[in-house]
């Protein structure tokens, strides 16, 4: 069974492709490449077709995954079709998506990152566009540990 993970922040130039970053790797050491398929989108317009954020992929590349030739885009109501999960990083994004996706009554599950993963520690992963790089490497380490653990917990749920 195939499982379709979108992650979503604002711009998709910081969270979201770290998140993606993050997943597919922790994908690829299980050896669960035919399992799934990952990407990132945002709700903005802002960034599309920019790599991300020179910081985040600094950050990513001291952990070991490469996100250097990730793209931004923007998210497209065919998404909601195309993913079994819409992960939001934030609360804002989450409403931005719910108003996007209320027409769609398909399978995909909306959440937030922080819901999915059932640890009362873990909040919204804060956005480090204006902050300075240490910003960017909490929020790698942040979403290393969760994509991890939202990995184990799908195989777990069976998607």
């Amino acid at each position: 069974m195939m499982n379709n993970i979108l992650f979503i922040c604002l711009g998709n130039i910081c969270r979201s492709p770290l998140a993606e970053g993050f997943l597919r790797h922790h994908v690829e050491l299980n050896r669960l490449g035919d399992q799934f398929q990952v990407d990132s989108a945002g709700t903005g317009n802002w960034h599309v077709g920019n790599p991300p954020d020179s910081r985040a992929v600094r950050a990513a590349a001291e952990l070991g995954v490469d996100i250097a030739g990730l793209r931004a885009r923007q998210i497209h109501t065919r998404d909601f079709d195309r993913f079994d999960h819409v992960i939001a990083m934030d609360q804002d994004n989450l409403r931005d998506l719910q108003y996007l996706g209320n027409e769609f009554t398909g399978d995909f599950k909306l959440d937030l990152l922080a819901n999915m993963l059932e640890d009362p520690g873990f909040v919204d992963v804060p956005d480090p566009w204006y902050g300075n790089y240490h910003d960017f490497q909490a929020v790698a380490q942040q979403l290393d540990s969760a994509c991890c653990a939202l990995l184990e917990k799908l195989l777990q749920d069976g998607r």
